[in-house]
């Protein structure tokens, strides 16, 4: 394993996003030059204090367009594809993964790391799992040495998923919980990077997916009643029947801000878990940290009086 970069450029697509900044962070630690490769550059200029005098650059690409696409790889010795959407996700995580795979292999870029999830699957009654699914194989068919990287649920302190629950749980008296016997295997922010730069300087690792959990498997409801503990918070929980949940989703799903679309609903009828017998965090190096070693770090502003709350 090789973990120095110095002097390689790395272009990272969506190196501005909750993921790529960590991905970002560790590849310049590293020594990497980064190219920060996005629709809107100038949102991730934050990322440029992080490195050394000319050491991180951006770049305007649109993942849907592959003009673009292929002019931003130009130069590199490896590319991170992060991209992923919950709208046009065919666009993004499909066509879009296609165009960075075949700029790579156009342009004789054999290091691609693809950063897919767990539930990706051609045959997903969700477009969310399918468009995932689809993007995977046309990373495989176009490099085949690539490697893909299945995170499940991914927490950290910009995250949207434990942060909007903790929100919920601190706004509301009463909780709902859809699905709550919907099993995840939250991931730490800063162990998907890790393992993303350890994986493009190991050459064992090429051609390989890697299913990334934490430590624990958590049900839903199980999920909730940590974050209420975490954040000194003592709401009724109450659990929604399946078939209203569903309706709820079907009917109300389309809006913008809906609280649960159709195709997530149809996502939460599968556990967000590794697979026995896949290769993981482990095999790439990386050792899992637990929620409770990280979140309260950043949930404490949920609680009531903030840092100033009693144990």
């Amino acid at each position: 394993m090789n973990s120095d970069f110095s002097g390689q450029l790395v272009t990272l697509f969506g190196g501005g996003g909750f993921i790529g900044r960590y991905v970002a962070q560790a590849l310049l630690a590293r020594g990497a030059r980064v190219r920060i490769a996005q629709r809107n550059p100038h949102s991730a200029a934050f990322l440029k204090p992080l490195g050394n005098l000319g050491q991180t650059q951006f770049a305007a690409a649109d993942i849907r367009d592959a003009a673009s696409v292929a002019r931003v790889v130009q130069g590199s010795d490896a590319v991170i594809s992060l991209v992923g959407s919950f709208a046009n996700m065919d666009a993004v995580q499909h066509q879009g993964a296609a165009h960075v795979a075949n700029a790579c292999a156009a342009a004789g870029i054999t290091r691609l790391v693809h950063v897919s999830a767990i539930g990706a699957n051609v045959d997903s009654a969700a477009v969310y799992g399918r468009s995932k699914g689809q993007g995977e194989a046309a990373v495989r068919a176009a490099v085949p040495g690539a490697v893909i990287l299945r995170p499940s649920t991914v927490f950290g302190r910009e995250d949207q998923f434990v942060n909007r629950f903790a929100g919920l749980i601190r706004m509301l008296p009463i909780v709902p919980v859809v699905a709550g016997q919907a099993r995840f295997q939250p991931v730490y922010v800063g162990d998907v990077a890790a393992a993303a730069t350890a994986a493009l300087g190991d050459a064992r690792a090429a051609g390989r997916t890697f299913e990334l959990g934490g430590p624990e498997i958590l049900s839903m409801a199980a999920l909730m009643q940590w974050i209420a503990a975490a954040i000194g918070r003592r709401p009724a929980f109450v659990p929604m029947p399946d078939a209203a949940a569903a309706a709820m989703a079907r009917l109300t799903g389309w809006a913008p801000g809906a609280p649960l679309t159709w195709d997530q609903w149809l996502m939460l009828q599968g556990d967000t878990v590794v697979a026995d017998g896949a290769a993981t965090l482990a095999d790439l190096g990386v050792s899992a940290t637990p929620l409770a070693a990280v979140a309260p770090e950043w949930l404490v502003a949920y609680r009531r009086h903030g840092r100033f709350a009693a144990a």
